[in-house]
């Protein structure tokens, strides 16, 4: 069963940058997607960045041009760089990784955007 653990949530002033990170248990090459959501409470979740086999990537446009997310195969790691942080981004995020037929998930990491 394929594990991911998502690190690097924390607290952060408006304005701020923080840096995600997704360690997947088994090998990440041949994922044909993997993927950020966040859920904010009261709200579904959402899916704010994804990234393909061919590293082509696709934002939510609330965060277009503030978060960037990358994929390490070497590392079998999935990273979102997320900078300019508003208190709407704040919610716990999760990482997604489709690895043939499999989907797995995170356990999820909290980002709080507050002053």
């Amino acid at each position: 069963q394929v594990r991911l653990v998502e690190s690097g949530g924390g607290l952060v002033r408006p304005g701020g940058s923080l840096r995600l990170s997704c360690e997947v248990s088994e090998s990440i090459s041949a994922a044909s997607f993997a993927g950020w959501y966040r859920q904010a409470p009261g709200h579904e979740r959402e899916r704010v960045a994804w990234i393909g086999r061919a590293d082509s990537t696709t934002y939510a446009d609330s965060v277009k041009g503030r978060f960037t997310i990358s994929r390490d195969n070497a590392k079998n790691a999935i990273y979102l760089e997320m900078n300019t942080l508003k208190p709407e981004d704040t919610g716990v995020y999760h990482c997604n990784v489709v690895l043939g037929m499999s989907t797995a998930w995170g356990q999820g990491t909290q980002i709080t955007v507050s002053s």
